[in-house]
């Protein structure tokens, strides 16, 4: 993984380091979603900046952004580390955003085009088709999904908690997450059929049934009482 730089003209077009800057950030934050720097993770920016490709001004602008969103924080030397989340962290954030994501989805539904949702559900039914299980293709089918409702909600504010709150519930690690594939994918389905069928209320219902049913598996898997 490599993001091309010329340093010459980065000094010269801040355009093409706010660029460095931003695909550093879906790179590292790719990364991070992906596990591929898991939990307590030190980031030595030397080294990423290396990987990357990029020096280490538009890295440490990538850092700087996920430390606001909260997925890395400074470490007690100057590195950043990819923060941990536990399991009370994880069901009181799936617990706001069982208040916040069904408005979401009500208010996203008017607005999501038909052909994205024809594309969701489309992924949906290979990821359940495939023989072979793929934690990315698991990911990438959750976000599409939930991004929708917070891509179109009309509520900026709304969307950027909704947001962090994704961000923090990705960093908490389930072990047999296959284990969710399965009802992940129904309810995941059940959502759509209620925003092509403009049922604001079985919308609602849907997507607060599924958050719940993340809250339980949870509970279920770590073994903790209600």
């Amino acid at each position: 993984m490599t993001l091309t730089e010329n340093r010459a003209d980065r000094g010269k077009n801040p355009r093409q380091g706010d660029k460095l800057a931003s695909q550093a950030y879906r790179a590292v934050s790719d990364m991070i979603r992906r596990r591929r720097l898991g939990a307590g993770h030190v980031i030595v920016e030397a080294r990423l900046a290396e990987l990357l490709g990029v020096s280490r001004t538009p890295l440490r602008e990538a850092l700087q952004r996920l430390e606001g969103e909260g997925l890395v924080y400074k470490g007690d030397g100057r590195n950043y580390v990819v923060r941990q989340v536990d399991i009370g962290e994880y069901i009181q954030s799936l617990k706001l955003r069982l208040l916040i994501e069904p408005h979401a989805g009500v208010q996203a539904m008017p607005f999501i085009p038909g052909r994205r949702l024809y594309e969701v559900r489309r992924e949906i039914d290979e990821l359940m088709a495939a023989t072979t299980y793929h934690i990315d293709s698991h990911w990438d089918s959750d976000d599409n999904l939930h991004n929708l409702l917070i891509d179109y909600c009309g509520n900026q504010v709304m969307a950027e908690v909704l947001r962090k709150l994704r961000a923090t519930t990705r960093l908490f690690e389930i072990g047999q997450l296959q284990d969710r594939l399965k009802p992940d994918s129904a309810e995941h389905l059940t959502i759509i059929d209620a925003l092509q069928r403009q049922d604001a209320d079985a919308c609602f219902k849907a997507v607060g049934a599924h958050i719940e049913s993340l809250i339980a598996f949870a509970r279920l898997h770590i073994g903790i009482a209600d």
